[in-house]
């Protein structure tokens, strides 16, 4: 049965090199870290995110404006397909009223199999132009989330990459640390006579 010995790399005795000195240090920095760093990495980058994500949803807010507008022609029927509950839309021409301006109509993008005379929410910029929507406030925190948690996991999966890389440096750096104490006691034991 084998049995490990903990913090043999930091205890004093004949059999540790400097690169186990070296490697126990840089493990203890590589687990704060991991620990620490990746957290605090992912918490600021998901904060960053949902500052970009909340002044353009603020932004477009100010641009975009909602009209209910009736539509002019039928849209064309829901075929079925893979893409689950997911409702596709198509271009369709939509006419509203504008108070003090009459009636103006456009292209703007309406749930399939909506008929012609339904009503259909549209937004449009300045230039009454169909644009998408705002992003809602669940899509500003859930593009934040995501973006703090593959930060965090980049962040970890770098911290245990380098790890890796450190510990084979380390383990290359060790045996050719035995190699040269070898070669200077293998002869030694060498020359032993009975």
């Amino acid at each position: 049965m084998r049995t490990r010995v903990r913090g043999w790399r930091w205890r004093r005795n004949p059999l540790r090199r400097r690169s186990d000195v070296v490697e126990a240090w840089t493990a203890a920095l590589l687990t704060v870290l991991l620990c620490l760093g990746a957290p605090l990495g992912g918490a600021a980058a998901g904060l960053w995110a949902y500052d970009n994500a909340h002044t353009t949803q603020v932004t477009q807010r100010a641009e975009r404006h909602q009209v209910a507008a009736v539509l002019v022609e039928d849209a064309p029927a829901q075929v079925p397909s893979a893409q689950g509950d997911k409702q596709p839309q198509y271009n369709v021409k939509v006419r509203w009223t504008e108070p003090g301006k009459g009636t103006r109509s456009t292209f703007a993008p309406v749930p399939a199999g909506t008929r012609r005379g339904e009503r259909a929410d549209v937004w449009l910029d300045a230039k009454n132009r169909s644009v998408a929507a705002p992003p809602s406030d669940a899509a500003v925190w859930q593009h934040a989330l995501t973006t703090g948690v593959w930060a965090a996991g980049g962040l970890a999966g770098a911290v245990l990459l380098a790890r890796a890389v450190i510990r084979r440096v380390a383990e290359r750096h060790r045996m050719a640390e035995w190699e040269a104490d070898w070669a200077r006691t293998g002869p030694e034991w060498g020359h032993r006579t009975a």
